[in-house]
């Protein structure tokens, strides 16, 4: 995301977001403020119809009794015909005079409200009787009521008494309502009217007269928010502007660093947090050319150092180790974004590889190209792979019969190799081949202080020497310590008979067979001439006799080439057996070389433990 999509971003996000919630809020408050003086004007407007029905009904019960007062004396239709008279000579709206069971007199406007009562006592056999009288008839109490933007209906059960309005709404309409096509707010109450049927008055507050409150209040509130928007989308693209043209100081000036310029420092202008910056930003590159400078002669000392790390290769014995050593010398020294190392550890096995740094993703067809070049034209070569340089360098010499010991292959983005490159490549190429050589030769001397050159077994030392290291096991932990010695039956007269040479390959043959029938734990060793032995860790004599009978069983299968092709020589071994658990080595000895000779004494070709010269003896011969 651009640094001018963030600063929009971050402007939409605690500038408009928060005053689009705070319209929407104030928008939300003014609406609830003008519903509620819309309601308030509607009760307002109900409490004074409640007070003028309630008032008119006060002084229609003032008259009802005055009538009461003047029919008191008179008895039967006396009372009627003075009733009627009074009432229509008072003009009052209604009067009515009636009994429990029925209206003896009604006098006036069948549509008056609030009706006043008064009771008049029977005397005698006259019954008891009601005078109820009103002042008001319906249309004038709409007529009381009418103001601006007020309505009233006037109903008695089903039927319109009175309406200022042409289509009155249905009697049970309570709040917001539309009339005449005209907004209200609705109040219903019921009053006690004549006959005691009730009486329903609904007063209608139109909404237009608190409207025009409501729409100023949106305008002026909206006026607000838009100003305020608009002046901070002003400051914003000020401040984007010169943090923009700041930060584009910033980069041109890091452009000049990255090309090697640094003698165009940035202006420092103000006491803010950009001043510091610049002031920083010219101090890193002071210090930044004065660091290259100081790394060009670190380089040239550097390589030196690279090439005296070559020669300390020929002092190392641990052949993983100066691999992987080389291999990251060699990535340091042309600094390189990645490399490995393929080896050999025999002539005869192909090359594989063993250690890697960096990354080679994508660059693979690029590094065996190198890779086989290398070997095949010189012991250096290169090749290049999508902006990428591969280099290779092998490791020893490449004249036959021998063969390279291994190849390093660095690859580097970018920068091709130098002259310089190529020379320390190929210095340390040579130092490593020569310390591979170096381990080569030295194992292959301390091989041959402890292996029979012609059994490829232990020689006789050896087996001296891995023999008292099992017996002080034995004395340490008590567990057993088996051995086994076997002797070639007839074997000097395979030598006067057949030669030397003969007896050699009868000695192989037979060592081989001692090797492939021994366990990884086991050793096998020449002790001297045509005898050879095995030392059985871990193993009682039972387990020794097991492992001595199948390889003179082995031998016995043998068919050992006759040296002049004339077919093949057949041959046995006499093979003794012994077992120890108290760890002394030369008693040990003796036990399995007298178990030898008595299989000797015996008729050969045959094994005998120590334990039981005459009854463990088996064989055949």
């Amino acid at each position: 995301m651009s640094f001018r999509a963030r600063l929009t971003t971050f402007f939409v996000l605690i500038v408009v977001v928060p005053m689009v919630a705070m319209g929407v809020l104030m928008f939300r408050l003014i609406g609830d403020s003008q519903q509620g003086k819309a309601d308030a004007r509607a009760s307002g407007l109900a409490s004074a119809a409640t007070s003028l029905y309630q008032s008119e009904a006060a002084l229609a019960r003032s008259d009802a009794e005055t009538l009461a007062r003047a029919v008191a004396p008179l008895h039967g239709t006396a009372i009627s015909a003075r009733f009627a008279a009074l009432a229509r000579q008072a003009a009052v709206a209604r009067a009515t005079l009636s009994t429990q069971t029925s209206t003896l007199v009604d006098v006036g406007d069948r549509s008056a409200i609030a009706p006043g009562a008064a009771l008049l006592a029977g005397q005698g056999a006259q019954p008891a009787m009601t005078i109820t009288v009103s002042e008001l008839t319906a249309d004038q109490y709409t007529r009381e009521l009418a103001a601006p933007g007020v309505a009233t209906v006037v109903r008695q059960g089903s039927k319109v008494l009175s309406s200022t309005v042409s289509a009155p709404p249905p009697a049970s309409t309570t709040g917001n309502t539309t009339v005449d096509g005209k907004g209200y707010r609705a109040v219903r109450q019921d009053f006690r009217g004549f006959g005691g049927a009730p009486v329903s008055v609904t007063v209608l507050s139109a909404l237009s007269a608190t409207s025009t409150t409501l729409g100023s209040s949106r305008a002026v509130a909206a006026a607000l928010i838009v100003a305020f928007l608009v002046l901070a989308f002003a400051f914003s693209v000020l401040a984007s502007r010169s943090l923009q043209a700041r930060l584009r100081a910033f980069l041109q000036a890091a452009r000049r660093l990255g090309s090697g310029d640094f003698s165009s420092p940035i202006k420092v202008e103000g006491r803010d947090e950009f001043a510091a910056l610049a002031e920083e930003f010219n101090h890193m590159s002071t210090e930044l050319s004065r660091r290259l400078d100081e790394l060009s002669r670190e380089r040239v000392r550097l390589r030196e150092a690279i090439r005296r790390i070559g020669h300390t290769f020929a002092s190392s014995l641990d052949r993983p180790a100066l691999l992987e050593l080389a291999l990251k010398t060699a990535v340091d020294a042309v600094q390189a974004s990645g490399g490995r190392l393929s080896a050999r550890s025999a002539d005869a096995e192909p090359l594989a590889e063993t250690a890697r740094e960096g990354s080679l993703t994508g660059l693979e067809e690029a590094v065996l190209q190198a890779e086989r070049a290398a070997l095949e034209d010189g012991g250096f070569a290169e090749s290049q792979a999508a902006g990428v340089s591969v280099a290779a360098v092998t490791l020893g010499p490449l004249e036959a019969p021998s063969r390279a010991y291994g190849v390093i292959t660095v690859a580097r983005h970018g920068e091709p190799f130098t002259d310089d490159d190529r020379e320390v490549l190929r210095s340390l190429g040579v130092e490593a081949a020569l310390a591979l050589e170096n381990i080569e030769l030295h194992f292959q001397v301390r091989r041959q202080a402890v292996t029979d050159e012609l059994t490829g077994l232990a020689n006789h030392g050896r087996f001296q020497e891995l023999l008292s290291a099992e017996s002080e096991q034995v004395r340490r932990y008590h567990h057993p310590l088996g051995l086994i010695m076997l002797d070639i039956d007839d074997f000097k007269v395979v030598n006067d008979t057949y030669g030397h040479q003969q007896g050699d390959a009868v000695l192989r043959q037979v060592a081989s067979v001692v090797r492939e029938n021994s366990r990884d734990a086991d050793s096998p060793a020449r002790y001297g001439g045509e005898e050879l032995s095995l030392i059985l860790p871990h193993t009682d004599l039972e387990g020794a006799h097991a492992i001595a009978e199948r390889i003179r069983e082995a031998v016995e299968d043998l068919r050992v080439p006759r040296t002049d092709g004339m077919g093949f020589l057949r041959i046995t071994a006499s093979v003794g057996v012994a077992a120890s658990t108290d760890g002394r080595k030369d008693a040990l000895i003796a036990e399995a070389d007298g178990a030898l000779y008595e299989a000797k004494r015996r008729g050969k070709n045959r094994t005998v433990s120590a334990a039981s010269r005459t009854a463990n003896a088996s064989g055949g011969g």
